[in-house]
C-alpha cells in the first residue's frame, strides 16, 4: 500500500541541503531497511549534483552481501524459497545494484577517515561505541543524511537496558552488572537535537521528536551571488592576491577564509626563511589542515626550497596532503612527468601511499616522507612538515625540531581524542621561548619563534551545523574550549572530597549536564589522550566510581560549586584462586583488574588477585589550580576514606544494607504504544554529590595506580607512600613513556604481615622488584634519566646510624666471592691515584649492585650515588653523565674516586678481618669455676691434717708398740740404770735400759713398712685428684 511521506521529513532533508547542514534519522522497526531507499531518493531530488554516495557500516553480517556475485546467489536462493517475487522488483535490491555504496565493518572504520559521503547508514546499534559514532558521522558532508537503524522495540526505554557489545569489556569476575546510563543519555539527547528525527519503519514521527511540529522550509538566499559574509571575504582575498606569485594561484584552491589565511601565514614564513621558526596549525576535524599544508609545500617548491621532509605516524595519513601538493603544482602550472614525478611506496603495509615527489623544473628538489623516529636523517632539511603531530610521541616531536623551518599540524577536540598533549605541552613551551625571544632581541640561540594558527570554519559542512553541536555536547568533544574559571582558590585543607552519583550525572538534567561537561573539561585539559569511549566507560562500567574535590560549599548561593580535582577509581581484585591459576597456565589476562593480573603475572603469585583493591584510573586537577596541593589533598582524603577514617564507626559496623534496585523508566512501556510514548529525564533521582562521611567505603587491602612514568608524577605518588612493583619495558607508542604500576597497602586486619616493615605484605615483592629493576638498568632502562632511576630504586645512602639488627641479614660474605685479590690490588692502585679509572670499570657494576642492595653500608651523597648508578648500573660513559648532571668531567671523576675510596676502605677492612681469621692461634685454656669453694677446700684440708696428727699421736701409746720396750728382768736393769745416775732421775725424766729381747718379728716390720707405703700412695692419689678437679 502506497502512503504519503510526512512533509516534515522532506522539509528537513531540503533544509539541510540548502544550508549545507546534516540531518539524522533514527528508524525503529524490522523493516527500517526499506525506508533507506525513500530517504536516499529524497536527498537525490533535493541536491542538484550527482547521486549521493552511501557509506553502510555494520558489525559482522549484512542481509545482502556486499559482493556482487554472492549477492546474485542470495537473490536466487530467495526466489527459490518464494521470498522474492521476480515480477515485483524490490526497490532495495535496485538501490543496492545501482552502485555508489561503500560497505565498512565497524572494526575497519579507521580506513574511512578522510573520506566524504552523502549518506551514512549505521546498523547493529548494540555494536556502536562513542568513537564509532563520531568517526562515521564526521564523514558525512553538508546536506547529507545519517540513518541509524534499530530493530523493533516495544518501548524506547528498552534501550536503557540493552546489552551493548562493549559491556563485555567492562565486566570483571567480581563486578558483572553493567548499567546502560550512556544509552539513556543518548536517547534523551536525541530529543534536544533539532536536526534529528526518531520514527518507526513506516516513517511515522515519534513523540520524542516533538520539535518537528514547528519545522518550516528555509528560504533560499536572496542576494544575487548567494554568498555568505565569510564567503564574500574569501572571494575578496582571492581577488586581492590574484597577481601575487606564488600566493595568488594557491589561494584560489582554498575553500574557507580560515584556510586562506592559514596558507598566507605559511607562505609568509617560507618567504621569510628564518631559521628556528615554527608555525603550528591547530584545528578540529574537517577544517582543511592537511590541504593547507599541501598548498604551502607547493609554494615552498615554487620559491626554491630544495629539501622538504614530511612526517606523520603513517604515509597513509598524508593522502590528502600529497593530493593538495599536486593540486598546488597544477595551479602553479607544473606538469606531471615533465616537471615532477610522484613515487609510491613499495611497502605492502603502506598500501601504495605516496612517499616522495621529485621536482626538476628549476633545479633538483624533493619532498620526502620519513618515519617520525628517523630524525637523524634531517641533516640537510630546509623545511620539515609534521602532520598529525599529536599522534606522534611528544619526545619524538621535540627531537624533530632543529635549525630549520618547521610546520606543525594537529587535531584538537577531535573524536580521535588526540591533540591536547601537543597543544598543552609543546606549543606552550614554544610560546614561552617565543615570548622570551621577543623580549630579549639577543635571546638564546636555542629559542624558537612561534606562529600559531587555528581553523574554526568547517569545510565539509556549513557553520552552525546542528549535528556537530549535538555530537560535541553528547560526547563532550569541545569542552576544552570552555574550561570554567575558578571564583576562588580555597586552602587545600578546607576542601572536601565528594562521591558523584553516576545515575544522576548521566540523567541529562540541565545541572547534571553542566557538571559533566566541567568534569570532562578537566580530563581533557589534564591528560595527553582522551577518547569519547572514556565517557561510556565512566557511565556504564560497574566497578568504576567518581569523586570530586570541592571547596567549601555555600548552599545559600544555589549554584554548582567549582570543581578543583576529579578522581576516577576502579574497584579490582576478589578473583578466585582457580581463575588466577588458569590465567597463569594459559598465559592470558582477562579484561579489567589490571593491577591484580599484572601482579599475578610478574610474581607468579596466585594469592594477591583474591585481595580487594582500588586503582586510581585518573586524577585531573583544574589547570588554574595546578601544583597548589589540591591533587595531594584529594589523594590523602581518598586513602583515609578507604581506610575507614572518615566514616563514623557506627556506620562501619552496620551490615551491608540491601541496595534498592536502580529505578528505570519502563512503566510507560507497559501501557503506552511507541507512537504515544513520551521520553523525559527522570525526576526520582538521588543527590548528585554525596559527602564521604555519608557513604560506607568498600573493604580494601590496597590502593594502586597505573600511569606513564615521568619524574614529576612518580615523585607525586612516592610522596604519598606508594611503591612500584612493575615498569613496562616497552614504551607507550603515543607518549614514549613506560607504563608504571604502584601500590600502597592499606591498614587492614585481615592480612598477617611483619609490623616492622612499612610496606606490610607488599615488602618482599617490592624488594624483588628493586633487584630486577637494578639489573635492567644496564639494558632496557639504560637511557632513563638518572634522577628517575634513583627515585625508582630509592636506595639507602645514609648509613651513619647503622642498624645492626636490620643489616645482619644483608651481610656481604667473603670479599673473594665478588672480587679477586688482583681486583683489590687494581682498586687500591686507582684509589692511590696510580691508575686510570678505566682499569677498574670491569668490576664497578659488581660494586654498584652490592651497594644498591645495601650490602656495602657506606654513606654517600646523592650526587655520588648518582654517579655510581650511571657508571655501575647503566654502563654510561663520562660524556653522558656530563650532559645529564650538567657537571664538568673533572668533577664527575672526582666524585667517582671519592666513592671508590669509601668502598675500598670498607672492603679492605672486611678483607683484613678475613685474613686475621685464617692465622694460627694458641689453644685457648678455658678457665671454669670449681665446684668447691676455696674456704671449703681449706677447711677440709685442715680437718684432714688434724685427723692425721691425732691418729699419729695416739698410735705412739698403743700397748702393742710399748710392749717392745718392756723391761724383761723386772727391776734389776732399772736399778742398775738408776745407780749409774747416782740414784736420781735425769732432768728429762727418761733413762735408757738395754733390752735383751729378741722376739721382734721381721715380717711385722715389713708389713708395717708396706702399710706406710700404701698410705703414702693413697695420699698422693688424693692430692693428684684434687689438682685435676
Amino acid at each position: 500500500m502506497r502512503k504519503k511521506v510526512d512533509e516534515r521529513i522532506r522539509t528537513l532533508v531540503e533544509n539541510g541541503v540548502k544550508t549545507r547542514h546534516r540531518s539524522m534519522f533514527v528508524i525503529i522497526g524490522d523493516k527500517s531497511r526499506d525506508q533507506i531507499v525513500n530517504l536516499h531518493y529524497m536527498l537525490s531530488k533535493a541536491q542538484i549534483k550527482s547521486r549521493p554516495t552511501v557509506l553502510w557500516c555494520y558489525k559482522d553480517k549484512l542481509e545482502l552481501s556486499s559482493h556482487k556475485k554472492k549477492r546474485a546467489k542470495q537473490i536466487k536462493k530467495l526466489m527459490q524459497r518464494g521470498l522474492l517475487d521476480p515480477e515485483k522488483v524490490d526497490p532495495f535490491s535496485l538501490f543496492v545494484e545501482s552502485g555508489g555504496l561503500t560497505y565498512c565493518l565497524y572494526k575497519d572504520s579507521e580506513r574511512i577517515l578522510g573520506n566524504t559521503f552523502g549518506m551514512c547508514i549505521l546498523q547493529d546499534f548494540e555494536a556502536l561505541t562513542p568513537n564509532l559514532l563520531a568517526r562515521t558521522i564526521e564523514t558525512v558532508e553538508g546536506g547529507g543524511l545519517i540513518v541509524l537503524l534499530l530493530r523493533s522495540l516495544s518501548s524506547l526505554t528498552s534501550l536503557y537496558t540493552m546489552v551493548m557489545d562493549v559491556h563485555d569489556r567492562f565486566r570483571t569476575e567480581s563486578h558483572s552488572e553493567a548499567a546502560g546510563r550512556f544509552n539513556e543519555r543518548f536517547l534523551l539527547s536525541l530529543a534536544s537535537c533539532k536536526a534529528c528525527v526518531v520514527m518507526d519503519d513506516e516513517l511515522n514521527i515519534l513523540p520524542i521528536s516533538s520539535h518537528m511540529k514547528s519545522i518550516t522550509p528555509v528560504p533560499s538566499k536572496e542576494d544575487s551571488e548567494g554568498l555568505s559574509e565569510s564567503e564574500q571575504d574569501l572571494k575578496n582575498l582571492k581577488e586581492q592576491l590574484n597577481e601575487d606569485f606564488p600566493v595568488g594561484p594557491l589561494i584560489r584552491k582554498c575553500c574557507t577564509l580560515d584556510q586562506g589565511k592559514a596558507v598566507i601565514t605559511f607562505l609568509d614564513a617560507i618567504l621569510d626563511k628564518t631559521l628556528r621558526s615554527t608555525v603550528a596549525l591547530l584545528a578540529a576535524r574537517g577544517r582543511g589542515k592537511s590541504a593547507a599544508l599541501g598548498l604551502a609545500i607547493a609554494g615552498a617548491i615554487a620559491v626554491g626550497y630544495s629539501n622538504i621532509f614530511v612526517t606523520a605516524p603513517s604515509p597513509e595519513n598524508l593522502k590528502t596532503l600529497f593530493e593538495f601538493v599536486c593540486k598546488g603544482f597544477q595551479a602553479l602550472e607544473y606538469k606531471e612527468h615533465l616537471d615532477y614525478d610522484v613515487v609510491k611506496s613499495t611497502n605492502p603495509e603502506f598500501k601504495k601511499a605516496t612517499v616522495r615527489i621529485n621536482i626538476y623544473k628549476q633545479h633538483r628538489q624533493t619532498i620526502q616522507y620519513i618515519l617520525p623516529h628517523e630524525h637523524a636523517k634531517l641533516s640537510q632539511v630546509e623545511l620539515l612538515v609534521v602532520d598529525e603531530a599529536a599522534a606522534i610521541p611528544l619526545p619524538v616531536v621535540k627531537s624533530l625540531l632543529g635549525p630549520y623551518l618547521v610546520f606543525l599540524s594537529s587535531t584538537v577536540n577531535g573524536y580521535e581524542g588526540t591533540g591536547r598533549s601537543l597543544s598543552l605541552k609543546l606549543v606552550q613551551q614554544l610560546e614561552e621561548q617565543s615570548h622570551a625571544l621577543s623580549k630579549n632581541a639577543e635571546g638564546p640561540a636555542s629559542g624558537r619563534l612561534l606562529k600559531k594558527i587555528e581553523l574554526s570554519e568547517s569545510i565539509r559542512y556549513g557553520s552552525g551545523d546542528q549535528i556537530e553541536s549535538w555530537l560535541n555536547a553528547l560526547l563532550c568533544l569541545d569542552v576544552a574550549n570552555s574550561i570554567p574559571n575558578l571564583s576562588r582558590l580555597p586552602p587545600p585543607s578546607e576542601c572536601d572530597l565528594y562521591y558523584v552519583n553516576r545515575d544522576t550525572l548521566f540523567s541529562y538534567h540541565r545541572d547534571s549536564e553542566l557538571f559533566l561537561q566541567r568534569m570532562m573539561a578537566l580530563y581533557v585539559a589534564s591528560h595527553y589522550k582522551n577518547s569519547p569511549n572514556d565517557l561510556q566507560l565512566m557511565a556504564d562500567a560497574p566497578a568504576h566510581h567518581l569523586f570530586v574535590l570541592l571547596g567549601p560549599v555555600d548552599e545559600a548561593r544555589n549554584q554548582l560549586p567549582d570543581i578543583l580535582c576529579v578522581i576516577q577509581v576502579c574497584l579490582e581484585g576478589q578473583i578466585s584462586r582457580q581463575s588466577a591459576i588458569r590465567s597463569l597456565s594459559d598465559g592470558h589476562q582477562p579484561f579489567g583488574d589490571q593491577i591484580p593480573w599484572k601482579f599475578c603475572e610478574q610474581f607468579r603469585d596466585t594469592v594477591f588477585p583474591s585481595l580487594s583493591g582500588v586503582r586510581i584510573v585518573r586524577i585531573a586537577t583544574h589547570p588554574s589550580a595546578m601544583r597548589l596541593g589540591y591533587g595531594s589533598q584529594a589523594v590523602e582524603l581518598l586513602i583515609r576514606y578507604y581506610e575507614g577514617q572518615l566514616t563514623p564507626i557506627s556506620e562501619m559496623d552496620v551490615e551491608d544494607a540491601v541496595e534498592a534496585p536502580r529505578v528505570r523508566v519502563t512503566e510507560a512501556a507497559e501501557k503506552v504504544s511507541l507512537l504515544e510514548e513520551n521520553i523525559r529525564p527522570r525526576t526520582d533521582l538521588p543527590h548528585l554529590l554525596v559527602h564521604l562521611r555519608e557513604r560506607r567505603p568498600e573493604k580494601l587491602h590496597y590502593i594502586g595506580v597505573s600511569f606513564g612514568l615521568t619524574l614529576d608524577l612518580f615523585r607525586f605518588w612516592r610522596k604519598h607512600k606508594f611503591a612500584p612493583f612493575y615498569i613496562g619495558q616497552i614504551p607507550n607508542t603515543v607518549t614514549g613513556e613506560h607504563t608504571c604500576m604502584i601500590l600502597k597497602p592499606l591498614n587492614n586486619d585481615e592480612i598477617d604481615a611483619d609490623g616492622s616493615d612499612q610496606w606490610g605484605f607488599f615488602g618482599p615483592f617490592y624488594q624483588d622488584f628493586r633487584q630486577r629493576f637494578a639489573r635492567l638498568l644496564a639494558s632496557t632502562f639504560r637511557e632513563m634519566e638518572y634522577k628517575l632511576a634513583m627515585s625508582v630504586l630509592d636506595p639507602k645512602i645514609n648509613f651513619m646510624e647503622l642498624e645492626t639488627a636490620k643489616n645482619s641479614g644483608k651481610s656481604l660474605g667473603p670479599v673473594r666471592e665478588y672480587l679477586s685479590p688482583h681486583d683489590m690490588k687494581r682498586l687500591e692502585a686507582y684509589v692511590d691515584n696510580l691508575a686510570d679509572f678505566h682499569l677498574i670499570l670491569d668490576f664497578v657494576p659488581i660494586l654498584a649492585h652490592l651497594y644498591f642492595q645495601e650490602k656495602l653500608p657506606v654513606t654517600l651523597s646523592y650526587v655520588q650515588a648518582s654517579v655510581l648508578l650511571c657508571i655501575g648500573l647503566q654502563n654510561q660513559n663520562i660524556s653522558y653523565i656530563e650532559a645529564q648532571t650538567k657537571l664538568e668531567r673533572q668533577q664527575i671523576l672526582s666524585l667517582f674516586i671519592k666513592v671508590m675510596k669509601k668502598l675500598y676502605k670498607y672492603l679492605h677492612g672486611l678483607e683484613s678481618k678475613e685474613v686475621e681469621s685464617t692465622l694460627p692461634r694458641l689453644k685457648e685454656i678455658v678457665m671454669e669455676p670449681h665446684s668447691v669453694s676455696v674456704d671449703e677446700d681449706l677447711n677440709n684440708a685442715a680437718k684432714q691434717v688434724e685427723d692425721d696428727m691425732k691418729s699419729k699421736s695416739e698410735a705412739i701409746f698403743t700397748p702393742e708398740l710399748l710392749q717392745r720396750y718392756a723391761i724383761a728382768d723386772e727391776e734389776a736393769d732399772l736399778e742398775n740404770a738408776l745407780q749409774n745416775n747416782d740414784g736420781k732421775l735425769p732432768t728429762g725424766g727418761l733413762i735408757s735400759v738395754k733390752s735383751s729381747r729378741s722376739d721382734i718379728k721381721p715380717e711385722k716390720e715389713k708389713g708395717s713398712h708396706k702399710s706406710d707405703k700404701r698410705r703414702s700412695k693413697d695420699r698422693h692419689d688424693k692430692s693428684s685428684k684434687r689438682k685435676r678437679t
